[in-house]
């Protein structure tokens, strides 16, 4: 593995303008810096400063900040998805594509070995010219690629697809638990919505994964070997796993405030949630959430965005709740450390969406899961964590996909009561896949794509 140790391979990275996705090619960054390679990663400038204390190797990798430009209907100043609405994003994916000039000043200049990317898909068109080979690295799971993102899908056609026709599986497909229930193929139809200057999100990803040199996953054999193997016979490519590529353990401690509050807790009694970064509740939902959370008794804390309706969290309280609830419920409109929160001895529960980072960070944890998805890869990424691998339980939606608080209760319960059988088998089930998952295997992931990175261009 020496040639892998060498500092003369550099590998230029450009991820889609959100915090999910630049964070885990970052994590990955590290990870090849840690080996000896170098990487220029080409983000918006204003991530630099959101994403410079995550770089453990700046002497190994060099932040390269693009301008982006201004677009009709994009917020000014507006330059990752934290920005933005997500129904924005069509203007956001504009703006990034106008920084291809840019983007391939920097790759003409310092002439890498390897450029990684996901949703830009001209950049083999700058770098094949240039003699450069490129990976589409996806940062989300094999299964929603799989059953969306495949040539199978077929989606470009006359007529636009339709919400039942993506809840059934396509030709080939080779899970049958990990898939969409009849009524969720709703949650999928953003595929055919435009992202970018004529093109809708399907023909962009599926463009970017058709011209790349091979296809990269954060994901591993282990968990989705049959749904990567179906994707590389779909595009013909070769699949390079990394494994989950987890960052490294935090030197931070968590904020006193939080600290000390858990402290007050027995061991494994609190229960957590968090909804990502970007996705807001309703105002009825999301005091449906709380009012759940209220009914099971336990004491939790909530890290939530005020819902859409609501300018902070404390007016969007339901009435009564803060003094029914005080001593034992937190609900936190701001950025909380968690990792930090979920290593915190006291926290035995964790709530959340199932976002694919979110989905890693809770299997590494010694927390139950409970999951209740929002989108089509989060109910993926839930389908394979509680169908699947059977180490989580997915809260039931009422018939209009509604959240009730007796079904959030019912779900916390189930995995939080000792007596619980669903709450053992998911126990036993997820100390069986950290123990799996521990930093020999994810060490080896990462030596495998290295040498395959190597291999690639040769």
């Amino acid at each position: 593995m020496a040639k892998a140790n060498s500092s003369d391979f550099h590998v230029l990275m450009f991820s889609w303008f959100a915090i999910g996705h630049m964070t885990p090619f970052l994590h990955l960054a590290n990870k090849l810096a840690e080996k000896g390679h170098r990487i220029t990663f080409v983000l918006p400038r204003k991530a630099v400063s959101q994403l410079e204390h995550l770089n453990l190797y700046p002497d190994f990798i060099s932040f390269h900040p693009v301008t982006v430009p201004s677009v009709t209907g994009l917020p000014p100043g507006a330059e990752t998805a934290s920005d933005i609405p997500i129904f924005l994003s069509h203007f956001l994916s504009i703006a990034m594509d106008r920084t291809r000039d840019q983007v391939e000043n920097v790759i003409s200049s310092v002439k890498p070995n390897l450029v990684l990317y996901d949703t830009a898909h001209w950049i083999p068109e700058i770098a094949k010219p240039l003699g450069i080979k490129t990976v589409c690295y996806n940062v989300v799971c094999a299964a929603a690629i799989a059953i969306v993102l495949v040539p199978a899908r077929n989606a470009t056609r006359e007529r636009p697809i339709t919400a039942a026709e993506l809840a059934v599986p396509p030709p080939g497909y080779p899970s049958s638990s990990v898939v969409l229930r009849s009524h969720e193929g709703q949650s999928l139809l953003f595929v055919t919505n435009p992202f970018g200057e004529g093109l809708t999100f399907y023909e962009r990803i599926t463009k970017a994964m058709k011209n790349c040199d091979a296809i990269s996953m954060r994901t591993c054999h282990e968990i989705e070997a049959k749904l990567c193997d179906y994707i590389g016979s779909q595009y013909e490519k070769p699949v390079l796993l990394t494994g989950p590529v987890l960052p490294e353990e935090s030197k931070s401690v968590l904020d006193e405030r939080w600290g000390r509050w858990l402290a007050g807790f027995e061991p494994g009694s609190v229960v957590y949630c968090a909804f990502g970064s970007q996705f807001i509740f309703e105002k009825p939902q999301f005091q449906e959430l709380l009012l759940g959370f209220e009914l099971t008794g336990l004491p939790f804390f909530v890290a939530l965005k005020p819902p859409l309706e609501a300018a902070t969290i404390e007016e969007a309280l339901p009435e009564g709740f803060e003094e029914r609830v005080k001593g034992r419920g937190v609900v936190w409109g701001g950025w909380v450390q968690q990792p930090l929160v979920l290593a915190h001895p006291s926290v035995g529960c964790f709530v959340s969406h199932c976002g694919f980072g979110s989905m890693w960070e809770s299997l590494m944890s010694d927390c139950q899961i409970v999951l209740f998805p929002q989108l089509g890869d989060q109910i993926l990424n839930t389908r394979l964590m509680a169908d699947e691998l059977k180490v989580a339980v997915e809260v039931k939606r009422e018939e209009n996909g509604w959240l009730s608080k007796e079904n959030l209760r019912e779900a916390i319960k189930s995995v939080m009561d000792k007596d619980s059988e669903v709450g053992k088998l998911a126990k036993e089930n997820h100390k069986k896949w950290r123990d799996t998952i521990n930093p020999e295997f994810t060490n080896d992931y990462i030596d495998k794509f290295i040498q395959r990175m190597h291999e690639l261009v040769e």
